[in-house]
């Protein structure tokens, strides 16, 4: 989905818990932040929902926009991700429309990993932080997107012949990660496999082009 969450949206965004991230409202509510990816729900009883790294961001940006208001500072302006205007996204490489490389950057990716890593806490059953959670066998692409550009990978341009690209795949829970060359798959393969991924150099059969399959760990 695309644009500004609503006023209402924002309302249950802004109300959720400082530590655990979790939030309340009504049922249809919710299922529209969860819709929008702001949210995921408990997969054990009661279902309670909390804030995705995505919801954390938006929750971080309001307050850093109060705390400018307040103070008489011009308030920070959202950056512009390819996927939801307002809302943070890693890199998957290749976008034609990336969001500008810099030290707010770098702010942005560290506070988003650290978000996915409360995720795990909270979410994995032994509370374990080097195994991917439900949300990141959810969304794939973005979860090992987040792993490479937050140990500093160099996601690819426009071209896509310079950094990785992470790519869907027919395969359940399998991403596909390419690079320019065979160092940049190995430390691809290196940042998610401490990043609780399993990964593996495979040939395209046509192309012969060499890429990483990788999928996060159950155990």
């Amino acid at each position: 989905m695309t644009g500004q969450p609503s006023a209402a949206q924002r309302k249950v965004i802004d109300a959720a818990d400082p530590v655990t991230g979790r939030v309340k409202g009504g049922s249809a509510l919710l299922a529209a932040l969860v819709k929008r990816g702001l949210v995921f729900r408990h997969p054990r009883p009661p279902h309670d929902c909390f804030l995705t790294p995505a919801g954390h961001r938006i929750r971080e940006a309001a307050k850093a926009a109060q705390a400018a208001e307040s103070s008489g500072a011009a308030a920070p302006v959202e950056s512009s991700p390819s996927e939801d205007r307002g809302v943070f996204a890693a890199r998957v490489g290749g976008e034609e429309d990336a969001p500008e490389q810099g030290p707010a950057r770098v702010r942005e990716v560290r506070g988003a990993w650290e978000g996915l890593l409360e995720l795990r806490r909270m979410t994995n059953a032994d509370g374990s932080l080097d195994r991917p959670c439900g949300w990141e066998r959810a969304h794939l692409v973005r979860a090992a997107a987040l792993a490479l550009e937050a140990a500093g990978r160099r996601p690819a341009g426009p071209g896509g012949d310079d950094g990785y690209r992470v790519r869907a795949t027919p395969q359940p829970e399998a991403v596909a990660v390419y690079g320019p060359d065979r160092d940049v798959l190995r430390e691809c393969a290196a940042v998610l496999e401490r990043a609780g991924w399993q990964a593996g150099e495979c040939t395209e059969p046509r192309s012969r082009t060499r890429y990483l399959l990788a999928s996060p760990r159950r155990v």
